[in-house]
């Protein structure tokens, strides 16, 4: 082989990996998720938390294996993906237990939260700080909506005054 080319190429870099970076963030919310809402002594726990990892780890170990098989890179990125799906599945069975609803890709607090662009946990929490200020400001002090919006940020539907009929 001629001067310094090596018979394996480039590999690794995953941290610069966008996909890397969010599953970074996606075990840090999630570790703090579980820590706080679901018991440390449940299965749920254990699992999320492993899937979580699971995700962050397997895009790191496909990305270091790129260099010698494709076939591999392929498999660990969806051994990642499927943990990452799992994990997906995991939290919309709590809300579905705790009888909250899943928020739509356009819900107004999921739009603020994406133009956000967190990249650390710190981040995500002054996210929820801001969105629990902005619930508490849209409140008076009986605790009902001060504005035409709910909890969410999102228009409430507002209804005409009934006339009376008749003098």
């Amino acid at each position: 082989m001629a001067g310094s080319e090596s018979p394996i190429p480039k590999h690794g870099g995953y941290r610069r990996l966008k996909s890397f970076q969010l599953a970074q963030l996606i075990y840090d919310v999630t570790v703090r998720f579980c820590d706080r809402y679901i018991d440390k002594r449940s299965r749920t726990h254990d699992q999320m938390v492993q899937a979580a990892r699971s995700g962050l780890q397997n895009i790191a170990e496909g990305s270091q294996a790129s260099g010698t098989s494709k076939k591999t890179e392929l498999k660990l990125t969806n051994v990642a993906r499927s943990s990452l799906e799992e994990l997906r599945l995991d939290y919309q069975d709590s809300l579905r237990q705790r009888g909250s609803e899943e928020w739509p890709p356009e819900h107004p607090a999921l739009v603020r939260f994406k133009a956000k662009r967190c990249a650390t946990l710190g981040q995500v929490q002054t996210w929820v700080m801001e969105e629990r200020q902005l619930a508490r400001t849209r409140e008076n002090s009986h605790g009902q909506p001060r504005t035409t919006t709910d909890e969410h940020g999102r228009p409430r539907t507002t209804r005409p005054k009934s006339v009376r009929a008749g003098p």
